[in-house]
């Protein structure tokens, strides 16, 4: 397949919407806009020069990081890119010239873009003079992670569709039966049937209550004397043995913890500008209920003092308030799995 270089200029008016109105030049009141410096390019750092305005070529590099981010890696001509730049120039050049870098609309929105960016270099810049330091992220993995007490399980099951298959397999454990090897002759559960019922080491919390509740009230070498019933069918479950849960060491964790710490990090320093400023909030932020009118009635609505009609209205029969939306039951929970 040739790949093709969509315009990020159409592209970008894809985006916004082609459905906007254009700015009324004629009309419009010239104001100043926010300015800055800008860097002057010199001919030994441009990529093409329109009309005596040199192209960066550092343009040209945040172009393609641009087009990299966006075509997820590909690459396109660098012929092609240079072009979109002198397209953008012409394009500034022409507005420029029609004054429209002046319009009341292009200077609020180009006032937005700035607040916006200011806002986000804010919070870069105190990322970058605060980072968040290899201490306080073992702090944090001490107390949060290695803290954490908990107790895995080693496990056999096996599984079976009624209650009285699994007591018959209780019945012939009872009388010395090998687990594993009813395991793998009786077992329903698929791969770990194959195993001798095997499930391996698991948190009490991976499995679904009542295989977990059996688990966890069992002694290491014994199996459960009643069979546990799930949604899965009925279980006789061994417990092999149990062990301290082992957290996870701290470079598994350190990329989790870091973003974690970081964002704690900014949100103190929002709170702590949000306290020291003088902020008042003039709209309301909850929205008033309507009032809710009394029905009408036939007495209500007559006058006190009226003459008698010629010709009697006939009754208007009150229609009965239509009953309000049965609720949709709620969503029955996620059931975990028995693994």
């Amino acid at each position: 397949m040739k790949l093709k270089l969509l315009s990020l200029l159409v592209a970008g008016l894809a985006m916004t919407g082609c459905d906007q109105k254009p700015a009324n030049t004629t009309a419009a009141t010239p104001v100043s806009a926010p300015t800055a410096a800008t860097p002057t390019v010199g001919k030994d750092d441009a990529v093409a020069v329109v009309n005596g305005q040199y192209i960066a070529k550092s343009a040209l590099e945040e172009l393609e990081k641009e087009i990299a981010m966006r075509s997820h890696g590909q690459s396109f001509p660098k012929e092609k890119l240079v072009e979109e730049l002198i397209q953008r120039e012409l394009l500034i050049q022409d507005a420029t010239k029609k004054n429209l870098d002046q319009t009341p609309e292009f200077v609020a929105r180009l006032t937005d873009a700035r607040k916006a960016l200011l806002s986000q270099t804010d919070l870069q810049n105190f990322i970058a003079t605060n980072p968040v330091t290899d201490a306080e992220v073992k702090a944090e993995y001490d107390s949060k992670v290695a803290a954490e007490k908990g107790v895995e399980y080693k496990a056999r099951h096996i599984l079976v569709k009624t209650e009285a298959e699994a007591k018959k397999i209780i019945a012939d454990l009872d009388k010395g039966g090998d687990f594993t090897k009813l395991a793998n002759k009786l077992s329903l559960d698929g791969k770990e049937a194959q195993n001798g019922g095997d499930l391996g080491w698991f948190l009490a919390a991976q499995m679904v209550a009542p295989f977990s509740d059996a688990v966890a009230a069992l002694e290491n070498g014994k199996y459960t004397k009643t069979p546990v019933q799930t949604q899965f069918g009925y279980h006789v479950i061994l417990r092999e043995d149990s062990r301290p849960q082992t957290p996870p060491p701290l470079d598994a964790v350190k990329d989790q913890l870091t973003p974690f710490l970081q964002r704690q990090k900014v949100q103190t320093m929002l709170e702590g500008l949000r306290k020291a400023a003088k902020v008042e909030v003039l709209i309301p932020l909850t929205e008033e209920k309507p009032k809710t009118e009394a029905p009408a009635t036939v007495e209500s609505v007559q006058p006190t003092a009226a003459p008698a009609p010629a010709v009697e209205a006939a009754p208007v029969e009150a229609k009965p308030a239509e009953p309000a939306a049965t609720p949709a039951p709620a969503a029955e929970p996620a059931k975990e799995t028995a693994k």
